[in-house]
């Protein structure tokens, strides 16, 4: 049976060391967000993540969700969690004080998806799905939307969910077939089919809120047509109560690979009554909302799914016994050594270990953009934070859900066997990790994304910043002797990527495809130069900390040694990156379909 135990001291140590959020207090989120608040509410999180949550992830998974008359049913002992989780207030945490939130900074929303995904990923994606719904509301609805809505889902009493793909339709939603016909009271009928609606029923919440993207008869082809509905499972009575079904309903569950716990449903709409959410024939951008807001969610899923992969894997390689180490036996009582003295274990967990902080670091730090886009009082230090998120979104959600899937693949090898076997948990960390990737926009899709869109969006604004930033960081620690190890490697690095940028800016445009051919590669270089910049920067507060007798020795002597292992072990991957983004796409488009 798999354990989890929240990384509460490496949090606690980004939040208050590292990224210092008390300078942030001119922000009104931020402004009683003191450290003991956050360190109350960290606790707390830890407390029902590690005892509520988590017991429930491994029987949830084999029990999985069931539909009865047309009822969704999740696995046992989910309601009574969510309950709690209702108690707890947690789901408001972010929202507005307006409706019913309690107004704390986007960034500990974030912290608080990670321990909750690490504990039990299919529980997390209930309430998961409700923030998502929630931002897109508070954007973008009326003042009777937001009342009518928020203050029931801030509470968690009801749950929300989006609807973009459809049977024959994915990431092309130019394509989709869902109608809203006008009535004459001013809202829709609203029908049609969607399909990987995550927690579209369930029977934690007294009613489902679903935004559904459609389009209206007679506007324009293609995206330009598509509006955005909020279409609840039942009717609202005019008292708030909870009326007859909305002719809603879930056609089937599909059988998945993993995420057993979250109930992913066939949708269907019959005349639904939906009420347009923003504008008529405005519905991408108003969905972008949540969607952006779901993408910084899964990119920390990656990550999340990796901690409690690797803190199994590092409890089972410091009991399993087998062989001896190379350089003499550790254990000469015992016939054999616990795997944990193989250089190649140590390989897997140190590269694990190095992904999921400095991962943690760059999610962090999004999220302190977040809280500036919405809160700064100066524009331009809120148009930078936006460029820069715009710029690092597509970023973080394709490389650290990638490297979830890899980090978890790592932990399941460090148990041989034993990891292939369901009892102890690593296959299902395995499993649900596989659709971070493809889900809320496939890496894919989010490598074109960035090359195609961020990167010449105002004119290459969002990428000169990304640069000045991190060489403004280089140049100030150039002479810094605790630093020199770090510099130089970090300096090359980001020389790549400059190089690589300008290759794609001369080669992409004369032939597309080498735009194409090189995207993947090319978001992932950016990413290790990120972490890199990353890693370097808490290894200089690590240093600092050490040198004035501040903090746990170990912790910090712990964090320059892992800085170390990333930057001559993993940001080395920047040479080859940047080699095969220069390779153009001949190879990749040289053969003729018919060859495959």
């Amino acid at each position: 049976m798999p354990t989890y135990s929240a990384p509460v001291k490496d949090i606690k140590f980004l939040l208050h060391e590292y990224f210092n959020l008390q300078q942030y207090n001119n922000l009104p989120s931020f402004a009683e967000a003191t450290p003991d608040l956050i360190d109350a509410i960290l606790e707390e999180a830890a407390k029902v993540t590690e005892n509520v949550f988590q017991p429930l992830n491994l029987p949830g998974d084999e029990q999985g969700c069931r539909l009865e008359n047309g009822k969704v049913i999740t696995p046992d002992g989910f309601k009574e969690a969510y309950n709690q989780y209702v108690e707890g207030g947690w789901q408001g945490l972010t929202g507005d004080p307006e409706y019913g939130g309690q107004g704390m900074p986007q960034t500990l929303g974030l912290v608080l998806n990670e321990l909750m995904v690490s504990a039990n990923w299919g529980f997390a994606m209930y309430p998961g799905l409700t923030k998502g719904a929630t931002e897109s509301i508070h954007t973008w609805g009326t003042e009777e939307q937001k009342q009518k809505y928020l203050p029931k889902m801030y509470a968690a009493e009801w749950s929300g969910t989006m609807n973009l793909t459809e049977p024959h339709c994915g990431t092309d939603l130019g394509l989709l077939r869902t109608k809203a016909e006008p009535n004459d009271d001013g809202s829709y009928k609203i029908s049609g089919t969607k399909i990987f609606i995550s927690a579209g029923d369930h029977d934690l919440t007294e009613n489902v809120i679903h935004l559904v993207l459609a389009k209206i008869p007679g506007g324009p082809e293609g995206v330009k047509g598509i509006s955005l509905f909020i279409v609840p499972r039942n009717k609202i009575n005019d008292d708030g109560s909870i009326g007859d079904n909305n002719g809603v309903s879930v056609g089937s569950l599909e059988e998945k690979m993993g995420i057993h716990s979250n109930a992913t449903c066939v949708m269907n709409f019959d005349e639904a009554e939906g009420y347009l959410l923003g504008q008529e024939h405005k519905g991408m951008r108003a969905m972008f909302t949540m969607m952006n807001e779901a993408r910084l969610g899964v990119a920390i899923q990656g990550y999340a799914i990796a901690e409690v992969a690797q803190q199994n894997a590092a409890i089972y390689a410091n009991d399993r016994i087998q062989g001896r180490a190379l350089t003499g036996a550790k254990n000469p009582d015992a016939k054999a050594d616990p795997i944990i003295v193989h250089p190649d274990v140590r390989r897997m967990l140190m590269t694990n270990r190095a992904f999921i902080e400095g991962a943690r670091a760059m999610a962090i730090w999004a999220g302190i953009q977040v809280d500036i886009t919405r809160q700064h009082p100066d524009e331009a230090a809120k148009n930078k934070a936006e460029e820069l998120l715009a710029l690092i979104t597509p970023v973080l959600k394709s490389y650290m859900t990638d490297q979830g899937v890899e980090a978890a693949s790592r932990a399941l090898q460090c148990f041989g066997g034993h990891g292939y076997i369901r009892e102890w948990g690593m296959e299902q960390f395995l499993r649900d990790s596989r659709i971070a990737p493809i889900y809320e926009g496939t890496n894919g899709i989010q490598a074109m994304d960035l090359i195609g869109r961020k990167l010449p969006a105002n004119g290459g604004a969002a990428i000169r910043a990304y640069f000045e930033m991190i060489q403004t960081f280089i140049d100030a620690n150039k002479d810094n002797d605790a630093m020199g190890t770090y510099i130089p490697l970090l300096e090359k690095a980001l020389g790549r990527l400059q190089a690589a940028s300008m290759w794609l800016m001369q080669n992409g445009m004369a032939n597309p495809d080498n735009a194409g051919a090189a995207a993947h590669y090319y978001l992932n270089l950016m990413a290790l130069v990120t972490m890199g910049y990353f890693w370097a920067d808490m290894a200089r507060k690590a240093r600092e900390m050490l040198d004035a007798g501040e903090g746990d020795t170990t912790f910090l002597n712990n964090k320059l040694t892992t800085a170390d292992f990333f930057f001559h072990h993993i940001l080395p991957e920047t040479s080859a990156l940047k080699v095969k983004i220069e390779a153009g796409a001949d190879s990749v488009m040289g053969l003729d379909a018919g060859a495959f």
